[in-house]
């Protein structure tokens, strides 16, 4: 029966909600297709669920072609959510929503339906500030994350935004430069700066 109410989101909810908004669904994926750029959102239901309660997670994921070349590999038409180069659950996105949903025979659906709907217009207002591979690398640029670092790297200097690289240079080594493996980021930094004639000042 929980099942049959978790369905009954996704088909009557999620999915008219998402595809007012250019997503096509697929199985519990959801994407949407930019120049570029793929958008997805992945419903993942939970490993511990039972007859009696239904937990899940919503996935956020933005795929870049621009950074698959920068990586080398084939551009993918339609990729997965794991295969993004931007990865986030829906609550590093929006605010007031749970880590993961939850349907208990209690649960209120009209207010979970409130919450993550909410929820989703949060994230696709992300989204729509996400416009192109130098927006998710400005993204991890500004954490400072480790996450695409060698991509980022390549971008900026491709795009001759060498006081760029060097600020998340610094950032990172403030963040990381302590570390046991920071040695080994900090040789494949080097190679890049390398490439493009750039001297690596650390």
């Amino acid at each position: 029966m929980l099942q049959q109410r978790f369905n009954d989101l996704i088909k009557r909810d999620i999915k008219p909600f998402l595809a007012e908004r250019g997503f096509a669904k697929k199985s519990l994926n959801f994407s949407k297709s930019t120049d570029g750029l793929v958008y997805m959102l992945n419903f993942q239901k939970s490993g511990g669920n039972s007859a009696d309660h239904v937990m899940f997670y919503v996935n956020c994921g933005i795929y870049s072609a621009d950074l698959a070349r920068l990586q080398s590999k084939e551009v993918l038409a339609a990729p997965q959510e794991p295969e993004c180069h931007f990865r986030a659950r829906i609550e590093e996105l929006a605010g007031a929503v749970p880590k993961r949903f939850s349907i208990t025979p209690d649960t209120n659906m009209d207010d979970l339906r409130d919450t993550l709907l909410k929820g989703l217009d949060e994230v696709l207002q992300f989204y729509d500030t996400m416009t192109g591979a130098r927006s998710i690398v400005d993204y991890y640029v500004a954490g400072p994350y480790l996450h695409l670092g060698e991509e980022s790297f390549e971008l900026l200097l491709q795009a001759g935004d060498e006081t760029a690289a060097r600020r998340y240079l610094q950032a990172l080594q403030e963040k990381h430069g302590t570390e046991n493996r920071w040695t080994i980021f900090e040789n494949k930094y080097r190679a890049i700066f390398n490439k493009y004639g750039v001297p690596y000042e650390s």
